[in-house]
């Protein structure tokens, strides 16, 4: 199935993936353990080998075909649970900015779940030790930005929310590179509202709120993510498209969908990338980002996606800019480094589409 939906994107003219292979990029809705390429899964798989996931590359591409969302949350654990030593974590992140790397990333946001591992053993100070270890080194070596997003795990309760509060408000434990706080995990039967009193922690330590919602469930579950979460961007919001007044909400408000296309068709959230609301939302004057979510869970990449978005949207260069310009824009990067990374993305067009 994922293979099918990366492939998909071939229907981009192939200058067009050219051109996105050079382009400038930002990525807003992307998760650590999700962005592990076959090759690290597989090397952590052979540290730890009483653990269930293949060691062979080629194997993981059917471990990471998904029957629905539930099923992909199973495999994804499976590959969280390799994630055992601060080494561990330390390897996983300096990769993940060098994969970034080679598709002209230049700043993203990463989705990081420090419960998943401190509730592993790993000390929490090592813990943000190897990741802001891994992210200045990543920042040096190959010029990419890392920023970090500490969310919920949803299906492990209240207990890990508590628990994603402390370790993102502690003035002694909080990464220098921390600027988001959100909630990930299933929708189905983990309301949003339980979550406020732990975003409200997180505002008021002046992290930005970016829930996941509207992904498996409803439009009420982004509206509970508005009201009740404060949130500042919404992950996937799929659903949104099913109610007209949210739509003009989102759009009203400049309130960024972080749109993940094969993501939602891997995990069933939509059935084909023909049905996929992307189009409803630009319609509406939603911002849209492209984003890709676990990228090797899914057989994808940040450019994939982008193809996957030039195809769906009938974009040419100029447009697909545009694309990019708007995940700049709806970061939390300052002012200095926003105009950088969007003068990099005109400057790159310019010479582009030079006769």
């Amino acid at each position: 199935m994922t293979r099918h939906v990366a492939a998909e994107a071939a229907g981009a003219p192939r200058d067009l993936h050219a051109f996105i292979a050079g382009l400038p990029k930002a990525e807003l809705h992307v998760h650590h353990v999700g962005s592990a390429s076959p090759r690290i899964v597989s090397e952590l798989a052979a540290r730890h080998p009483d653990s269930k996931v293949p060691t062979d590359p080629e194997a993981l591409a059917d471990y990471f075909t998904f029957t629905d969302f539930a099923h992909f949350i199973d495999v994804y654990l499976s590959v969280v649970d390799l994630i055992r030593t601060p080494e561990d974590v330390r390897l996983l992140t300096y990769e993940v900015a060098r994969d970034m790397a080679r598709q002209q990333v230049r700043y993203a946001e990463l989705t990081i779940t420090p419960y998943s591992s401190t509730r592993r053993g790993i000390d929490e100070g090592a813990f943000m030790d190897a990741i802001e270890d891994a992210r200045k080194a990543a920042e040096a070596d190959f010029g990419t930005v890392l920023r970090w997003c500490f969310d919920i795990p949803g299906e492990a309760g209240l207990e890990a929310a508590e628990e994603t509060a402390r370790l993102a408000t502690d003035d002694r434990l909080r990464p220098e590179g921390l600027v988001s706080f959100g909630l990930g995990g299933p929708e189905i039967g983990v309301p949003r509202p339980q979550f406020k009193p732990f975003f409200d922690r997180a505002l008021a330590a002046g992290l930005h709120s970016v829930p996941h919602a509207g992904e498996t469930t409803g439009p009420e579950t982004v509206w509970d993510a508005l009201t009740e979460l404060r949130a500042e961007r919404i992950g996937h919001g799929t659903s949104s498209a099913q109610d007209a007044k949210l739509l003009a909400h989102l759009a009203e408000h400049r309130i960024a969908l972080e749109v993940c296309p094969t993501s939602n068709i891997a995990t069933r959230a939509v059935r084909t990338l023909d049905e996929h609301p992307i189009k409803e939302f630009v319609r509406s004057g939603v911002l849209v980002t492209i984003n890709s979510d676990d990228p090797p869970m899914f057989g994808t990449d940040l450019n994939n996606e982008y193809a996957v978005a030039a195809r769906l949207l009938e974009l040419d260069e100029r447009g697909l800019a545009g694309l990019a310009k708007n995940a700049v824009e709806a970061s939390f990067l300052d002012e200095p480094g926003k105009a950088r990374i969007k003068d990099e993305i005109d400057t790159f067009t310019s010479a582009w589409l030079a006769p």
